[in-house]
């Protein structure tokens, strides 16, 4: 079952899996969203894609679309470094990074890495604002 704060919804298409959480876990997707999803769809022809936006885990107004987590499965990844698979996927989102998206949490996979291990990672809750929310001075 899944919680609340995970909705996600699950459409298949053409033996793809395109998942998404929706705009801050209310099961709505917000237009950035929906741009970055369609990027990330046309420049890498995902097998895999899943969207998060974790922004309603930080320090901003409800509704908001400034942090995201993407994993995404493509052969379109075969024989590239991490740091090779992150700039492709920045670069489909260039506009969204020089804009709203503050956050952008990356899981880069091929078919074979995700055959291997297909768990999705999860982001550390947010400390927040300033030093005195963490316990420090």
């Amino acid at each position: 079952m899944l919680s609340g704060r995970l909705v996600r919804c699950l459409v298949s298409m053409a033996g793809r899996v395109y998942l998404s959480q929706g705009s801050a876990g209310s099961g709505t997707v917000g237009p950035v969203e929906a741009a970055i999803r369609a990027k990330l769809e046309q420049a890498l022809n995902p097998e895999l894609l899943e969207l998060r936006n974790e922004s309603g885990g930080h320090a901003v107004p409800p509704g908001s679309e400034t942090h995201f987590r993407v994993a995404v499965v493509s052969s379109r990844f075969e024989g590239l470094s991490p740091l090779q698979r992150h700039r492709l996927v920045h670069a489909a989102l260039s506009e969204e990074l020089a804009g709203p998206v503050h956050a952008l949490a990356i899981q880069a996979r091929t078919p074979a890495q995700w055959r291997e291990n297909p768990q999705l990672d999860t982001s550390p809750p947010c400390l927040g604002g300033s030093k005195k929310t963490r316990g420090t001075s």
